[in-house]
C-alpha cells in the first residue's frame, strides 16, 4: 500500500487529507471541477520533503488539486526500498493516477521532481497503453533525460554493489541499501525513446547551476520532444536561476515554480 496526501484548493468541501492507495481503490466520491495533478518525488525523497509540500500547497492555493505520494519503501509507503527500481516507480505512479482519478476526477497533469520527473515523462508517453486516460500536460522539475546515469552514479559511489550484488550509499545524510538488480533495471529502460514519444505539452523547469542533475539533461529532453512527430507534443524550458536541486536555498523559488506550473496546468488541463 502506498501513502499519499491530497492538497485540495481552499474552496474545496474537504480539507487537505491523508490518502492510502491500496490495490483496490476506494469508491469515487463527489468530484469537484479543478485541474488534478499527481506529484512524484525525487530519488530517496518522499511526499513530505519541504519543497514538495510547499509546491503542492502553493498549487492548491492556485486552484489545482494535487496528490503527492510516497514511492514503495519510502515515507509512509510499505515495501522495501532496496527492492524497488524504475519499473516499480512507474507502477506506483500508475496506481497513484488511478487513485487520484477515483478521488478527484480525471488526472490531467503530472508533476515530477528529479527521478520523479523521469517517471512522469515515461508515464505520459505510455498512459494509454497502461489503461490510463491520456495525460494532458507534464511539468518536469530538475529531471534527468535518462535513467542510466543514476545507475552509473550509484555504482561509482560503492563498487561493491556491482561486485557483490548490494552495498550501501549515503544520500541526503542517510544510508541506503542499493541492490545490483536496481541498477540493472535502471539500465534496461530507454527513457530517451519514451520522451521522444510524448504527445502532450511539457514544461521543463531546471537550474543552470544544478549540481545533481546537470542543465544539459533539460536541453536533451527538449531536443527529444522537439523531434516528436506528434502534433500535440510541445516543450517549453524555464531556467530556475541560481536554484539548488532540492529548491532549499531560496523560498522565492517555490513560488516561482508554483506560479509557472499552475499557469501551465490551467492552460492545458482545465
Amino acid at each position: 500500500m502506498l501513502a499519499g496526501i491530497i492538497d485540495r484548493p481552499e474552496n474545496s468541501s474537504a480539507a487537505n487529507s491523508p490518502a492510502n492507495l491500496p490495490v483496490d481503490h476506494r469508491p469515487s466520491g463527489e468530484v469537484e471541477n479543478w485541474p488534478v495533478v499527481v506529484f512524484s518525488h525525487c530519488f530517496t525523497c518522499n511526499k513530505d520533503l519541504k519543497s514538495t509540500v510547499r509546491i503542492a500547497r502553493a498549487l492548491a492555493d492556485r486552484g489545482i488539486a494535487v496528490l503527492r505520494f510516497d514511492m514503495t519503501g519510502l515515507g509512509g509507503s510499505q515495501g522495501d526500498f532496496s527492492q524497488s527500481n524504475f519499473s516499480t516507480n512507474l507502477a506506483d505512479l500508475s496506481a497513484a493516477i488511478r487513485f487520484a482519478t477515483d478521488e478527484l476526477g480525471p488526472v490531467g497533469g503530472l508533476l515530477g521532481h528529479s527521478f520523479g520527473g523521469a517517471a512522469s515523462l515515461a508515464i505520459a508517453s505510455q498512459a494509454s497503453s497502461d489503461g490510463l486516460q491520456p495525460i494532458r500536460a507534464v511539468v518536469s522539475l530538475a529531471a534527468p533525460s535518462d535513467t542510466t546515469h543514476l545507475a552509473d552514479l550509484l555504482s561509482s559511489m560503492n563498487p561493491a554493489i556491482q561486485r557483490e550484488g548490494f552495498g550501501k550509499v549515503t544520500i541526503g545524510g542517510l544510508e541506503w541499501t542499493i541492490r545490483r538488480e536496481m541498477l540493472d533495471d535502471f539500465r534496461n529502460h530507454d527513457l530517451p525513446k519514451r520522451i521522444s514519444e510524448i504527445n502532450c505539452p511539457v514544461l521543463l523547469l531546471h537550474s543552470p547551476v544544478d549540481k545533481t542533475v546537470r542543465f544539459d539533461h533539460a536541453l536533451r529532453i527538449m531536443s527529444l520532444i522537439n523531434s516528436s512527430s506528434s502534433l500535440e507534443a510541445s516543450v517549453s524550458l524555464a531556467s530556475l536561476s541560481e536554484a539548488d536541486h532540492l529548491l532549499a536555498g531560496n523560498p522565492a523559488d517555490i513560488q516561482y515554480v508554483a506560479s509557472l506550473a499552475s499557469a501551465f496546468f490551467r492552460r492545458f488541463c482545465a
